[in-house]
């Protein structure tokens, strides 16, 4: 269900551009396996990013994507049952990236 959300918001922030990149990946972090879902699309603004997880919080108009606001609480709560950890980092018109761990915080 994470990626799902995290894949299918790269789908709809990438789809006003002419083309996108959309990866998904894994880079080492600390020793720690870190994964991402990284695009190319409407991005961000960083300052709103401690808003970004809350149910029903948007951070574009809903008249320019669709969608609840309901999709990165979602993640949050998968990627925290699953004892892990989700942040984003985007910028405006420059795309945006989350990064997750799993297990991390497992005994």
């Amino acid at each position: 269900m994470a990626l799902v959300n995290l894949l299918g918001n790269s789908w709809k922030y990438t789809s006003k551009h002419q083309s996108a990149r959309i990866e998904f990946g894994t880079e080492k972090r600390g020793g720690k396996i870190v994964y991402f879902v990284r695009d190319d699309g409407a991005g961000f603004d960083m300052a709103l990013a401690k808003r970004m997880f809350q149910p029903f919080t948007r951070l574009h108009a809903a008249a320019e994507f669709e969608g609840t606001g309901i999709g990165l609480a979602t993640v949050l709560r998968v990627i925290a049952r699953h004892g892990g950890n989700v942040c984003g980092e985007g910028a405006v018109e420059h795309g945006a990236v989350f990064f997750f761990t799993l297990w991390e915080n497992k005994p």
